[in-house]
């Protein structure tokens, strides 16, 4: 265990306090301009200017993604790095601070706080080069700014080619209604679009003639759902119908397309429900004579904890420590809260504990927002969920925490997390977590022993867990729109 040393937490309070209002600002600017993956033009030139005036030096199209790059301060090592996410969701527009779903004109909303998960860890790494440079110390501070992460695995994108390489250790951190550490794994995925080509004909005087790609489709899906009691417990797969061949029923529909999101604890697993998919997806091209095609969306790996990594962050969490909640955020909390349903409200404690929560919620009797943290220590657990990260923590030692940003019980994904991106309450929680992350980075900095034990326990496990990225080579990101970034 580190002991931070109270200089150390004097300086990072004072600068973040100082400079709260300029942190604050960003978070609102990236809320009010979102962006869907891979088109995140405006928020990452925002980042790029201002990485650019706090003297970070700016590399550009990381990875050949023209929405990620990299901003570096400092020589030598160690390599501390931060990750940004700003990418937003499609359907997800709200009002901000609203208590009813209001949908603004543009569509698009940070309904996974991506806002503040991004300037959260700018801000760590302002802090953690303001020290660097005030104390002349050697050492390397990069944020890295990572485009895509709904749906599009950015970060597995920069992993595969080779983005990561130097760095020594990565932090981040996630938007939610805990504070705590996110020390359990998630799971690897696969995202696949299965395209079926058959032959038009009037459905009704010529049926006979045509072969419907929306039939094989259908038959895949029927097909799939059949399979669903022969994988393991722990897998899940999900799809959506993207091309139902057009909107005449007159028609025997020529094309049609359905896109595949495959679930598992680990990448091997997930290649082999794959397979198995695909055979279905054939069998249905023989059963409606059909042709197939089969792309390669995207995938991720699952994470991989650090515990010597996230002990020390969770020791500068505890030292964070939580600020209780004002009578007007507990209230706001209180009518987000009512908007939910009494599944999503008795399922709150359960939510909390994918973000790394531990307890039976006692702690928030008569309460709507969390204001204490809760204890670190390894379950073995699962997150029922994926995240790029993950393939991030396979090439470096990587922790990340949660900090509550919203009312107890609230889902990500949702108008009243969009609606509480900017509320006060939110802001506290993104500056905790930037004060954490900076404390912990600076802690890598100047201790070598901290350092060196947290490489060894890296090295344990990659000695028998060599990488594989789960996206073949020839494979480039896609927007939402599947049009490839390049």
């Amino acid at each position: 265990m580190i002991v931070v040393k109270k200089s150390i937490q004097d300086f990072i309070e004072k600068y973040l306090t100082k400079n709260s209002d300029y942190f604050l600002n960003a978070s609102k600017y990236i809320y009010e301009h979102p962006e869907t993956r891979f088109e995140e033009y405006d928020s990452s030139q925002f980042y790029i200017n201002e990485r650019k005036k706090q003297g970070f030096k700016v590399e550009k199209n990381v990875a050949n993604i023209p929405t990620a790059f990299t901003a570096t301060y400092g020589t030598g090592k160690p390599v501390i790095a931060f990750l940004g996410e700003y990418d937003a969701l499609p359907g997800l527009s709200q009002e901000p601070c609203a208590t009813e779903l209001k949908p603004l004109d543009n569509h698009v909303g940070h309904g996974c706080g991506h806002n503040l998960l991004g300037i959260g860890a700018f801000a760590a790494a302002c802090a953690v080069k303001a020290y660097l440079k005030a104390n002349d110390l050697p050492g390397t501070v990069v944020f890295y700014g990572c485009p895509g992460e709904e749906g599009g695995s950015g970060k597995t994108f920069m992993a595969r080619d080779g983005a990561f390489e130097g760095v020594d250790s990565a932090l981040t951190w996630h938007p939610s209604p805990s504070n705590s550490i996110m020390n359990i794994s998630t799971l690897a995925n696969y995202q696949i679009e299965f395209t079926f080509k058959g032959i038009a004909s009037h459905a009704a005087n010529s049926p006979h003639l045509g072969r419907s790609a929306l039939d094989a489709v259908e038959i895949m899906n029927i097909g799939t759902n059949y399979l669903r009691e022969h994988i393991i417990q722990d897998a899940r797969v999900h799809y959506a119908v993207t091309d139902t061949g057009g909107l005449s029923p007159n028609v025997v529909q020529s094309n049609a397309s359905v896109m595949y999101l495959i679930r598992a604890p680990k990448r091997e697993q997930v290649e082999e429900i794959y397979q198995r998919i695909c055979k279905i997806a054939k069998g249905a091209t023989l059963m409606t004579e059909t042709e197939l095609s089969i792309h390669f969306n995207k995938g991720c790996s699952n994470f991989v904890p650090n515990r010597q990594l996230e002990a020390t962050l969770y020791e500068n969490f505890k030292n964070v420590g939580v600020a209780s909640p004002s009578k007007e955020e507990e209230e706001y909390a209180k009518e987000i809260w009512d908007t939910l349903s009494s599944s999503e409200q008795d399922f709150y404690i359960e939510m909390m504990e994918g973000f790394g929560y531990q307890g039976d919620g006692k702690e928030f009797n008569g309460k709507y927002l969390s204001d204490s943290i809760a204890p670190y220590k390894n379950t073995g657990k699962m997150l029922f969920g994926s995240t790029d990260v993950a393939d991030v923590s396979w090439l470096v030692p990587t922790a990340q925490l949660s900090a509550s940003t919203s009312a107890l019980g609230t889902p990500l994904h949702t108008w009243q997390m969009t609606a509480q991106g900017i509320s006060s309450f939110a802001h506290k929680g993104m500056m905790r977590a930037a004060k954490t992350m900076a404390l912990t980075g600076v802690n890598l900095l100047v201790s070598e022993d901290l350092m060196n034990d947290i490489k060894e326990e890296f090295k344990s496990f990659k000695k028998e867990n060599p990488y594989k990225c789960p996206i073949p080579d020839h494979i480039s990101p896609s927007t939402l729109y599947g049009k490839e970034v390049y």
